[in-house]
Parts: C-alpha cells; sequence; structure tokens
C-alpha cells in the first residue's frame, strides 16, 4: 500500500515537473517566473484542497471515523448515521441549497422552525441531491430534528420511511475511492464477507486532521463567528458522530487536554443565542441546537 502511494506520488511529481518545464519553455525570454496562480497553487498543496480532492461535510467525518489499516467505522458507533444526516443539511445549507423559514413575530425557536428549500439546482453529489429532492417535494414542510430522523430511518411512521438514504457510508467510501482517498477490499469475518475502504491516501488524512486540531489550538480565535462556517460545522458534527476523538488522539496530553477544553467551550454556546448574531447560518445552528439539545 505504502509503495502503491510512493508510485502515485511519484508519478505526480514527474507529471508536475514536465508541465512546469514546457511551460519554461514557452515562456518569452526575459520574463519573469511570476504567474498569479502560483499562490492559489501554492494554497491548494497546503491545504490539499484541489477540484479531485475537496471533500464535503459528509466524507471528512466518514474519514475520520474510519480506521486506516481495516477501512472500516466502528461497530460500537452508533451515532455516526444521524450525524452524516446532519452534515448533510448544512453542506446544502452552505451551498445556499436550504435555509430555516422566517421566525415570525413570536420568534419561534430553531427546532420548531420548518427547513425551506431555497434552490433546488443540483449540486452535484448524489446523495446532496436526493436529500435535497425529498426536501423540496415534502408538503408541509419539517424540522431539522425531523429530517434528520427521517432521512436516517429513524422514524415510526411506515408511511415515511420511503425518506430513508440508504448504504450512506458505502456511497461516501465510494465516493472517497474515487478520489483516490481509499481502495476497495473484501475481509471476511468468520460469518460472512464485508467490503472495507482501507485508506490509500494518507496525506489528504493528515491534513485533514491537522485543520482540525489547528482549529482547536494554534489557529483559536475564541469566537465562532470568526471561524470557517464549515469549519465550524465539522467539529460540531464530528463531536457529535463520536469520531473527534480520533482527531485529537495523536496530540500529547496537554494539547490534547486544550483541545477538547476548546471543543467542550463550542459545545456549552447557545445556539438560540449564537444564530441571532449577525453572519451567521441559521441552520447551521439549527442542527448543532438538535444534537447538543
Amino acid at each position: 500500500m505504502t509503495s502503491l502511494t510512493q508510485r502515485s506520488s511519484g508519478l505526480v511529481q514527474r507529471r508536475t515537473e514536465a508541465s512546469r518545464n514546457a511551460t519554461e519553455k514557452d515562456r518569452p525570454s526575459g520574463q519573469e517566473d511570476h504567474d498569479p496562480r502560483r499562490g492559489d497553487e501554492q494554497d491548494d498543496d497546503d491545504t490539499g484542497d484541489s477540484k479531485e480532492t475537496r471533500l464535503t461535510l459528509m466524507e471528512e467525518v466518514l474519514l475520520l471515523g474510519l480506521k486506516d489499516r481495516e477501512g472500516y467505522t466502528s461497530f460500537w458507533n452508533d451515532c455516526i448515521s444521524s450525524g452524516l444526516r446532519g452534515c448533510m443539511l448544512i453542506e446544502l445549507a452552505l451551498r445556499g441549497r436550504l435555509q430555516l423559514e422566517a421566525c415570525g413575530m413570536r420568534r419561534k425557536g430553531l427546532l420548531a422552525r420548518k427547513v425551506i428549500c431555497k434552490s433546488d439546482a443540483p449540486t452535484g453529489d448524489v446523495l446532496l441531491d436526493e436529500a435535497l429532492k425529498h426536501i423540496k417535494d415534502t408538503q408541509p414542510p419539517e424540522t431539522v430534528q425531523s429530517w434528520i430522523e427521517l432521512l436516517s430511518g429513524e422514524t415510526w411512521n411506515p408511511l415515511k420511511l420511503h425518506y430513508q438514504l440508504r448504504n450512506v457510508r458505502e456511497r461516501l467510501a465510494k465516493n472517497l475511492v474515487e478520489k483516490g482517498v481509499l481502495t476497495t477490499e473484501k475481509q471476511n469475518f468468520l460469518l460472512f464477507d464485508m467490503t472495507t475502504h482501507p485508506l490509500t491516501n494518507n496525506n489528504i488524512k493528515q491534513r485533514l486532521i491537522k485543520k482540525v486540531q489547528e482549529a482547536v489550538l494554534d489557529k483559536w480565535v475564541n469566537d465562532p463567528h470568526r471561524m470557517d462556517k464549515r469549519l465550524l460545522a465539522l467539529i460540531f458534527l464530528a463531536h457529535s458522530s463520536d469520531v473527534l476523538e480520533n482527531a485529537f488522539a495523536p496530540l500529547l496530553d496537554d494539547q490534547y487536554d486544550l483541545a477538547m477544553k476548546r471543543v467542550r467551550q463550542l459545545l456549552e454556546l447557545e445556539p438560540e443565542g449564537e444564530s441571532m448574531k449577525a453572519n451567521t447560518n441559521e441552520l447551521l445552528w439549527a442542527v448543532v441546537a438538535a444534537f447538543t439539545k
């Protein structure tokens, strides 16, 4: 597996060198090597964000929960299913597809307000588009808490079972396989065979872990509204999915204690109050409220 990663990275490096050399040959003599895009390329290298490796919130949470070598999440984790549905709602909100209904004169609470389809434009992600279609077609609208339960199949109403998104973890894992992060294997568990997805590109996962760690350590701003909304949502949903611990496990004891202390500060925030501040995303805080109430 390591040798495969090394060969792949070597191939990318050789291709990069070849393109750079070709560009230098085409450049008129005397022109300085100043390309305005170079800064962006450097940023992509630092963050691990290229068009091929940008991950959705669902994929990031699943990647944090997957065991690197075994290629599956913990059998004891019964939180990740609903956590992934929360990720979908926030992802759709951040992409401008969903919003909460107006709070009205009576100032309805976050969990009492309905989820409204703001735009039904396709996102390009099959799971997100499937969830968006359910929400758009449902009348009367449902609340955030209801959608988390409906999309994960945790409903007692047999007439609403068709809302359940099936095989979400497997479908997200296949997305990560297509993005070159995971691979696919078969593993025998005595009584049955199971498809697993071991890690192949450790660099992407390490960048993800580093991003989460830095958010609550080196780059801590002590104000959730100054944090990147996607990163803030990732911390909340990783905690709700019981996978945040995996990102902090490599830390030294004092760093771990500080990171957990700051995560607790976020968890102790009052979503109702935070949702009324400027430049906020109400649906994000509604999902947070659903998991922390």
